[in-house]
């Protein structure tokens, strides 16, 4: 099994992965980058640090939109190696389950050799399992059934190396829209928020208040639902198929937006996300 949570502090937090752990969608910080869930976090961790006499935490953020796991484990890894954090997360992999030349064997053993680098540095690691998209569209079959093998292997690969796992696998309350962007696939501020209690709580340092669904939203009209999907089609599908047809990533011309320590001070909290 994946490591029992044990409430404990880290000082040295490094987030690595794609545009779920870069935070696109959230809120933007004054710096006119996204927060994320993985700022939140950290602002959490440096709660729990000063309630225990701390004076806050080191934070970095390795994490570029569009990044496959074999980009994560060459560019990221060694860098957040190199910082030599008490704990990493790392969130990667749905960028590869919607491409048609998806190798799980070929993911996987680069994951592997990621963690296995994390993990002899002495990081504690928090992996991640994505959730079932069918329970959001049912157009989402075949990535279903290539995210569900993933996680498999990131399950396995958790327990062989002793990580913390997140698994939101078949979790209701991320079938609410409300925690989604507009373009169905990136974490709405809400959703960060969420996300970061769901973290917190795989840690040990929160409870499962993040799983209870929220109170009912009135469905639009039928009217209002055809016209968001043609929306989504011309604003969000359309240009990613073109990206992919040029060979572009929508993270090419994107840096880490924490690539050394940033220092995270906090007042004395509770330590859940705000």
């Amino acid at each position: 099994m994946p490591r029992t949570p044990e409430p404990r502090s880290w000082r040295r937090f490094v987030a690595l992965g794609d545009s779920f752990t870069e935070g696109l969608m959230d809120d933007l910080r004054p710096d006119g980058r996204h927060r994320g869930w993985a700022d939140r976090v950290a602002d959490a961790l440096a709660a729990v640090a000063v309630g225990e006499g701390g004076t806050g935490i080191d934070y970095a953020n390795l994490a570029v939109r569009g990044r496959l796991v074999r980009q994560v484990m060459a560019e990221q890894v060694p860098a957040a190696a190199a910082l030599e954090p008490d704990l990493a997360s790392i969130a990667v992999g749905v960028n590869d389950t919607l491409r048609a030349s998806f190798d799980l064997d070929a993911v996987a053993t680069a994951l592997e050799g990621g963690v296995r680098t994390l993990r002899a540095g002495g990081s504690d690691v928090l992996l991640f399992a994505f959730g079932n998209p069918v329970r959001r569209s049912r157009l989402m079959t075949t990535v279903r059934d290539r995210i569900r093998a993933y996680n498999s292997a990131v399950e396995a690969i958790a327990r062989h190396y002793d990580c913390h796992l997140v698994s939101f696998w078949d979790v209701a309350v991320y079938d609410d829209p409300r925690l989604w962007a507009d373009d169905w696939l990136h974490l709405s501020p809400l959703g960060h928020a969420v996300t970061a209690d769901c973290v917190l709580s795989t840690l040990g340092l929160g409870d499962d208040r993040w799983r209870t669904p929220l109170e009912p939203d009135p469905r639009p009209p039928l009217h209002v639902r055809v016209a968001g999907d043609a929306q989504w089609v011309t604003g969000h599908l359309a240009p990613w198929i073109l990206r992919r047809v040029r060979g572009e990533s929508s993270g090419d011309a994107v840096q880490p937006k924490d690539p050394a320590w940033v220092r995270v001070p906090s007042v004395a909290g509770d330590g859940r996300a705000g």
